[in-house]
């Protein structure tokens, strides 16, 4: 997948004000949890026969991609607008301790991301492949143990770009069911300098939107 990258014409872009504002503050990051109703999902997925959690990680990137203000990425002193953003994820093979990122596209159906997504996994052999680490992904990573209700994550704050990171963090706990319903607590952390409270509402909104709209 290309990512098509245009440049912000930053004295008449609106949001010029509030980024200048959380640009003075030396930690600009704040995370938002909330909880989640995924029945529709965990059915879908026992249906066909895929992985809860990829099919997650899916529907979340189709989320975010669909909010214009997750688009926006910052690199030094100017502002970009990505076409698209590409998950990035934990994931551990069975019978391992150690866990490896996995990074692809989010393409054709879910059905065929996940069984790509499991192919993938399952093949590759390092860590992570560093020539995927660039601005336009989605750091994902998922608890199952335990019901989680929210989590931080780790930044590189001696950087002199650290404030500058752009990238949305994704993660989540095990599902848990009441009566006929299953749910689980989703954690979102984001850069205040982009992302305010109301574009983390447009992402819960669609996720559950997407999840609504399986058949």
């Amino acid at each position: 997948m290309d990512i098509i990258e245009s440049k912000v014409n930053y004295d008449a872009w609106e949001r010029k004000e509030i980024f200048n504002f959380f640009s003075e503050l030396s930690d600009p990051f704040y995370m938002i949890a909330f909880r989640q109703n995924v029945t529709k999902l965990y059915h879908f997925t026992k249906q066909h026969h895929i992985s809860f959690y990829y099919a997650l990680v899916y529907l979340c990137t189709k989320a975010i991609n669909s909010i214009p203000a997750f688009h926006y990425v910052i690199r030094q002193s100017d502002i970009y607008y990505l076409s698209e953003r590409i998950p990035s994820f934990t994931d551990i093979k069975k019978g391992s301790e150690l866990f490896h990122i996995v990074t692809m596209p989010c393409e054709k159906s879910i059905i065929d991301f996940c069984n790509q997504a499991k192919e993938l996994s399952q093949n590759q052999t390092i860590f992570l492949e560093k020539s995927m680490e660039k601005d336009s992904l989605i750091y994902f990573s998922c608890i199952p143990w335990v019901d989680m209700t929210a989590m931080t994550n780790v930044h590189e704050l001696a950087s002199e770009q650290a404030r500058d990171e752009s990238i949305p963090h994704i993660s989540w706990g095990k599902y848990i069911k009441h009566d006929d319903q299953f749910e689980l607590g989703i954690s979102i952390e984001v850069n205040h300098r982009l992302i305010d409270g109301l574009h983390v509402g447009q992402f819960a909104e669609a996720l559950t939107r997407f999840i609504d709209e399986l058949m």
